[in-house]
């Protein structure tokens, strides 16, 4: 009995240990952010903004905090604002995943609002904790430079606002930890997450669609296509709840398709380089820039959506290539390197053939899964890596905090 209990001593030890670097860099991300929101902050020195609710809301986040207080709406804009265009307005152009967690949780007693940050952070520590696990869970320099880069990942200051960011992209490593661990059901449950969170969510079933070509290896062929093909197909249901909910709100099953034609001019097809060329030179500075004194960061962060559009090419691209030089050295990468492989380029490439051009900055950020290949890399790929994002991440932030961004 003795013997038993000095052994488990150890193993707890181990434990705590294995969960305490996904938590420290957790709090060294907010640490981070609430420094950024500080120096981005002009005036007499009044409260840090961070620390509200009010400083993580952002124009979409007004819909996904309607959608948990009373559902789904659509109407004529003119029928409740006479002065507006006569298009149509509502809150169908989100997804329900977010939304239904924020309610959720408010059955706690929070506040949505409350609820809402709630929600953001504790998927930013699962972020950190799946990454950490498919990373190995073992610290060493490959793996804590990882999760440093993950702290001012490029984009990640909506790892922290109320937007679905950062719980659509816990699922997609989810779903990516599913398919490392031949779970077809906590892939499919993680790619059902992903899809039901936002539209990008989507790429999960694609990649569960391919994944019959590199997981599941154990398994006989018929059994692989059927693992890959349920998976997929489970993954995809979260388009179709969202739909559904949609449906009962307001009679209308292509509600969705229809808001975005008629108010955001969106629908079908983009052509890419056109749509990056757009996203580019959106006049963020022009169309909207804080009155009165601007901190030295506010200032010189006004274009940064420019360079971070530089950045998230280069990382995808590096991405890429980490991938390839593996594959050729090693003749083979695993199920999990193939899975984020797939969903970063596709996470890359989505918001330009869809034409988002001013949201794709936040939808890159999911690229993070990509981080599991940066894992693999060598450390003079690494810090320089960790360096550039630290810079962009305060540039991008200071955006964010001064209400630049949307």
């Amino acid at each position: 009995m003795i013997a038993t209990t000095e052994a488990t001593g150890p193993a707890r030890r181990d434990r705590r240990q294995a969960l305490l670097p996904p938590f420290v860099a957790w709090l060294i991300a907010n640490l981070i952010t609430w420094l950024v929101a500080a120096a981005s902050v002009s005036g007499d020195g009044s409260e840090v903004p961070y620390w509200s609710t009010q400083s993580r809301r952002r124009w979409d986040s007004e819909h996904y905090l309607s959608i948990a207080r009373t559902g789904y709406e659509l109407f004529r804009c003119r029928e409740r604002y006479p002065e507006f265009p006569d298009v149509l307005c509502g809150n169908v152009a989100w997804f329900p995943g977010y939304p239904m967690g924020i309610r959720a949780l408010s059955a706690t007693g929070l506040s949505f609002e409350e609820s809402a940050v709630v929600l953001t952070e504790a998927s930013l520590l699962g972020m950190f904790a799946v990454l950490w696990w498919l990373l190995g869970a073992r610290l060493t320099w490959a793996t804590g430079l990882t999760l440093a880069i993950g702290t001012v990942f490029p984009g990640g200051v909506y790892f922290h606002a109320v937007f679905p960011i950062a719980t659509g992209t816990l699922a997609l490593l989810v779903c990516v930890l599913g398919v490392k661990r031949g779970s077809w059901g906590l892939a499919a449950a993680g790619g059902s997450v992903a899809t039901a969170c936002h539209l990008v969510g989507a790429v999960a079933a694609g990649m569960l669609l391919l994944s019959v070509f590199f997981a599941w290896r154990a398994d006989a062929w018929p059994v692989r296509c059927a693992k890959a093909g349920a998976s997929a197909a489970l993954a995809a249901c979260g388009v179709l709840w969202a739909k559904w909910l949609m449906w009962r709100a307001t009679g209308r099953w292509d509600a969705y398709e229809v808001i975005q034609a008629s108010s955001y001019g969106q629908g079908g097809l983009r052509q890419p380089f056109a749509e990056m060329g757009k996203a580019y030179d959106f006049p963020f500075k022009d169309w909207y820039t804080p009155k009165g004194h601007l901190p030295w960061l506010v200032e010189h962060g006004l274009t940064a959506h420019r360079s971070q559009l530089w950045l998230n090419t280069a990382f995808v691209l590096l991405v890429v290539a980490g991938a390839a030089v593996r594959l050729v050295r090693n003749r083979r990468i695993d199920a999990a390197e193939w899975a984020a492989l797939l969903l970063t380029v596709a996470i890359f490439l989505l918001p330009f053939f869809a034409g988002a051009e001013m949201s794709w900055y936040r939808n890159h950020a999911q690229m993070f899964v990509g981080l599991v290949l940066v894992g693999k890399m060598s450390r003079w790929i690494q810090v320089p890596l960790l360096l550039v994002c630290a810079v962009q991440y305060a540039l991008l932030a200071s955006m964010f905090f001064a209400g630049v961004l949307v």
